[in-house]
């Protein structure tokens, strides 16, 4: 069936009986992973999720109705997410669909699937389906999407704030929970103590230094080489550059890493997670940001953001200590680096 986003925000929040299979395609994919997501804050982070693709399903139809239908070994709570599914998944879906049982909710990110395809009509004339296409949000949209994103933080984010960080992620809804994620972070949020977004904030997160080359210095420290770290910070140095700058493009880079680390982590196809990303990745470091996602797991990248956070604030605090505390976590993150290089 044809669900309208009330509708298939409710029943991601609180899957129904009679609903087996929930389909979310279109051309904003990143708006079908937001919204895969709140089937799986509903779910719990003690349920067992079970990942599948297009083409593990093509060559076994039945297992996904197996799986659909089958218990969880220790006791929780079971669903199934499936990426790149297409038409060759239809025997599958259709096997799912017309099971005598099904307990266990099935998920698809599609992505721009064809208004053509085989699929989304199976999807939308089935009773036990719910289907729902996502277009790319226009700016007035794109502003309410991050308000909301940052109320469920516990951060208030003014309208004016909400059209900045718009502009500053070309309204892709990935970079803009990004750019939100790091204002929490560095206001220290949280929905049980929700405080005011401000652009002194927002300034000192995402201000670039236009006087200051710094993207040697980035891709060495992310991608953990430790002599060309060593050679930029010296060149700074000379420069007489203050390390805060260095912090701010290290954070963006840091949060872009993870965006395409999510994506890449979900579909398993890494240049379709970078794809996602659009202008964000510039074409000429499209190699050195794909190395530099495989190099950083998920846990990874979220503890050098909150490192680069940490010592930020130190460097605001006092030119000299500070300076030498950002030395410090960047000689630590490359190093770190290096050592999943080996």
């Amino acid at each position: 069936m044809k669900a309208s986003r009330g509708q298939i925000e409710k029943a991601l929040d609180a899957p129904p009986a009679d609903v087996r299979f929930f389909l979310l395609y279109g051309p904003d994919e990143a708006g079908s992973q937001a919204l895969a997501k709140r089937l799986e804050r509903a779910m719990g982070p003690q349920a067992e999720r079970i990942d599948l693709d297009g083409s593990t399903l093509k060559d076994d139809p039945a297992r996904l109705s197996d799986e659909a239908a089958s218990f969880s070994m220790f006791g929780d709570r079971r669903w199934v997410r499936i990426s790149g599914m297409g038409d060759e998944s239809l025997p599958a879906l259709t096997a799912l669909l017309e099971a005598e049982a099904a307990g266990n909710p099935v998920i698809a990110v599609a992505g721009a699937l064809k208004s053509t395809s085989k699929l989304v009509k199976l999807a939308l004339d089935h009773k036990a389906a719910l289907a729902f296409i996502s277009y790319q949000p226009d700016a007035r949209e794109s502003e309410q999407i991050a308000i909301a994103i940052a109320r469920e933080g516990g951060l208030r984010l003014p309208t004016e704030l909400a059209r900045r960080i718009v502009d500053l992620a070309n309204g892709d809804r990935a970079l803009m929970a990004g750019e939100v994620e790091k204002l929490i972070l560095y206001l220290d949020a949280a929905p049980e103590r929700p405080c005011e977004a401000t652009a002194d904030a927002l300034d000192a997160l995402s201000a670039d230094n236009p006087d200051t080359e710094v993207a040697p210095l980035v891709n060495a420290v992310l991608g953990g080489d430790l002599k060309a770290m060593h050679r930029e910070l010296t060149s700074l140095s000379e420069t007489g550059a203050a390390m805060a700058s260095v912090i701010r493009p290290l954070l963006t880079r840091a949060m872009l890493i993870a965006t395409i680390r999510d994506a890449f982590d979900a579909s398993g196809r890494l240049e379709a997670a970078i794809e996602t990303a659009g202008k964000a990745v510039f074409w000429k470091e499209k190699g050195l940001v794909s190395r530099q996602v495989r190099l950083w797991d998920a846990p990874g990248i979220a503890r050098v953001i909150q490192r680069l956070l940490e010592a930020e604030r130190a460097s605001r605090g006092s030119r000299g200590t500070g300076d030498l505390m950002v030395r410090h976590e960047l000689l630590a993150i490359t190093r770190q680096a290096a050592r999943e290089r080996a």
